[in-house]
């Protein structure tokens, strides 16, 4: 009898697999085992703690640099208010120098430019306020009588001058509280006008030090730096250094004339305080942007008020005309070489400022704006736009017109240079026959 089991194959030969126990609760071995983190009722993984350690100190460090800056912010806004002065000086300072005069010298002679242009322009603003509070108080009795007057024409009412005396006099404890409260805050204003003094006197300690020692600043910061960055750190100072002094200085050039034709207007008119209301428009008008020529105008009609009326009317009138020939013929032949911001722009850098830093970021803004202006225009590469009218949409009738001036102007020289022509050959066959 033949035996029914088949040849041996290798997966006959090969061992039968031992049973799976089910639910076996024998541990695993192997070095995989021991590598794997035991979380159920084990031991706690060996890196949780340093991190838990590192997590802190990263908090610990963020809140400590946190608390600094905020301790340290009012001293960033002072180095930043400094920079801008630096810049804007640094330019004078450095024709001097050029000249021969030491930095130091020549800083210490632009300083107090602008500082004996800064308190002239408090000074006369000053005289103007103290003067007109003077006549306010001077003639606030006979101004109470007329609204008194027209208090009891308008609303049937009998009050009287003294009567008004007796109601205040009546009521000397709600005066006293408001006499007390206003002493003390004495100390708080007082504490304020201080540290304002202690903060003008650091950023004018700050921008000399800038301005007098830029060269060594300069080389300071290059020398932190690899070659290959060193020449775009000094294009960019360059580049600031342009935009910032040149703005500024084209703008304090239009403010000097402006204030020379004002108060000459002013005088003419025999407006009171010419001077005064003068160096205010010229101020207000050029470093105020957009609505800057609106306050600066109203001053002067206000004062004129005052006096006649028709005075006003000629005040109003000056301060228009002139700023249309300011617009059209000295403001774009003066700020050619320089960084001309456009008022929307300037306006928006002005809020912005503002919103960042107040009251001082609202003065730095104009000059940071240029100063971006000139980065973008150096750094930021511009193509041609090609011929379409999508894009200029109306101003088909406009540049005909500036092709019919451009052709003007060609005639006229081509008919003078055509004139100098025959009056030179004229001069060379001895003169006319």
């Amino acid at each position: 009898m033949e035996s029914s089991r088949e040849p041996d194959s290798p997966e006959s030969r090969r061992p039968a697999p031992e049973p799976a126990e089910p639910h076996s609760t024998r541990p695993a071995t192997g070095p995989a085992a021991a590598r794997r983190p035991q979380l159920r009722g084990g031991a706690m993984p060996r890196w949780l703690p340093k991190a838990m350690v590192l997590a802190l100190v990263l908090v610990g460090v963020f809140q400590l640099a946190d608390w600094a800056f905020h301790q340290l912010i009012d001293l960033f806004v002072m180095l930043i208010v400094a920079f801008f002065l630096s810049l804007a000086m640094e330019p004078a300072v450095d024709r001097m120098a050029a000249r021969g005069v030491r930095r130091g010298l020549g800083t210490f002679l632009v300083f107090i430019a602008v500082v004996v242009a800064v308190a002239g322009f408090l000074a006369a603003l000053g005289t103007l306020l103290v003067d007109q509070v003077t006549r306010v108080a001077g003639e606030l009795p006979h101004l109470l009588e007329n609204l008194i007057g027209w208090i009891n024409r308008t609303f049937h009412q009998d009050l009287s001058l003294d009567e008004l005396q007796r109601r205040v006099l009546k009521d000397s404890g709600t005066v006293e509280k408001y006499a007390q409260q206003a002493a003390g805050n004495v100390w708080g204003v007082s504490s304020t006008v201080i540290g304002g003094l202690f903060q003008f006197f650091t950023v004018g300690l700050f921008s000399f030090y800038f301005t007098a020692d830029g060269p060594r600043v300069r080389r300071t910061v290059c020398s932190l730096l690899p070659p290959a960055k060193q020449a775009e750190v000094l294009r960019a100072w360059e580049i600031a250094l342009a935009k910032t002094g040149g703005y500024l200085y084209s703008r304090a050039l239009l403010a000097m004339i402006s204030t020379l034709a004002h108060w000459l207007v002013f005088q003419i008119i025999g407006l009171p305080y010419a001077a005064a209301l003068a160096v205010w428009v010229g101020v207000m008008s050029q470093f105020v942007p957009t609505i800057g020529t609106y306050i600066a105008g109203a001053l002067p009609v206000l004062v004129a008020l005052t006096g006649q009326p028709v005075d006003a009317v000629w005040a109003l009138a000056f301060v228009i005309v002139y700023q249309q020939i300011e617009n059209y013929l000295l403001h774009p032949r003066i700020t050619a070489r320089t960084v001309d911001v456009h008022p929307a722009v300037a306006f928006g850098s002005v809020i912005a400022g503002a919103a960042l830093l107040g009251a001082v970021g609202a003065l730095i803004a104009i000059p940071a704006a240029a100063t971006l202006q000139g980065f973008v225009g150096t750094y930021v590469r511009r193509y041609e736009v090609t011929t379409d009218p999508r894009i200029d949409r109306g101003e088909e009738r406009k540049e005909r017109r500036e092709r019919r001036r451009q052709a003007a102007r060609r005639l006229r020289r081509m008919m003078r240079s055509g004139s100098s022509d025959e009056s030179a050959g004229r001069d060379r066959d001895g003169g006319p026959q």
